[in-house]
C-alpha cells in the first residue's frame, strides 16, 4: 500500500502526544481569575499605567518633530559629547567621515512611490573618509569647517568598518538653526 493511501485512510489512528509535549492552547482564562485594583479619578497621574513603575509615559510627538538618525531623541550634543562619541568610533577601529545634507536632513518620499524606495537616504560626503584619525579633535576640527562651508546644512558623523565594508554608527552632528 502507498503512503498516500495509508495517510488518507480513516483506519489510520494519531499517535497521543508524548508527555513531554506542551498542552495545547485551551483559551483564555476567566477575567474572575485576576485581581481588580480600584483607584479613586482624583490622581490624573494614576489612570493609565504601562504595568511597570513608570506611569503616563509621553511619546514622541509627531508634529514638528523629525527624528534624524542614531541619537536623535537627546538634546544637540556638546562638542564635550560629540568627543566622546567620536573617541567611542576611533575605539573600535572604524574610520570617521563627515557626510552632510543640504535640503532635509531625514529620509522621505518624493520622487518614487515604491514600498523599500526612499530619497534622502545618501548625503553628499565632505571630503575624503578621515583614514589613520586616531585623535576627536581632528574630527570635530573637520565639523567646524563643513559648518562654516555649509552653515544651512545637516551635518553627521559616520563611522565605516573597513574590514566588513559596512557603515557601523551614524549621528546628527550639526543641524541647521530652526531644527
Amino acid at each position: 500500500m502507498a503512503l498516500s493511501s495509508m495517510l488518507s485512510s480513516p483506519a489510520v489512528q494519531a499517535a497521543p502526544a508524548p508527555a513531554a509535549m506542551v498542552a495545547p492552547f485551551t483559551g483564555l482564562k476567566s477575567a474572575s481569575a485576576f485581581p481588580v485594583i480600584r483607584k479613586s479619578n482624583e490622581d490624573i497621574t494614576s489612570l493609565s499605567s504601562n504595568g511597570g513603575r513608570v506611569q503616563c509615559m509621553q511619546v514622541w510627538p509627531p508634529v514638528g518633530k523629525k527624528k534624524f538618525e542614531t541619537l536623535s531623541y537627546l538634546l544637540p550634543l556638546s562638542p564635550e559629547s560629540l568627543a566622546k562619541e567620536v573617541d567611542y568610533l576611533l575605539r573600535m577601529g572604524w574610520i570617521p567621515c563627515l557626510e552632510f545634507e543640504l535640503e532635509k536632513g531625514f529620509v522621505y518620499r518624493e520622487n518614487h512611490k515604491s514600498p523599500g524606495y526612499y530619497d534622502g537616504r545618501y548625503w553628499t560626503m565632505w571630503k575624503l573618509p578621515m583614514f589613520g584619525c586616531t585623535d576627536s579633535a581632528q574630527v570635530l576640527k573637520e565639523l567646524e569647517e563643513a559648518k562654516k562651508a555649509y552653515p544651512h546644512s545637516f551635518i553627521r558623523i559616520i563611522g565605516f568598518d573597513n574590514k566588513h565594508q559596512v557603515q557601523c554608527i551614524s549621528f546628527i552632528a550639526y543641524k541647521p538653526p530652526g531644527f
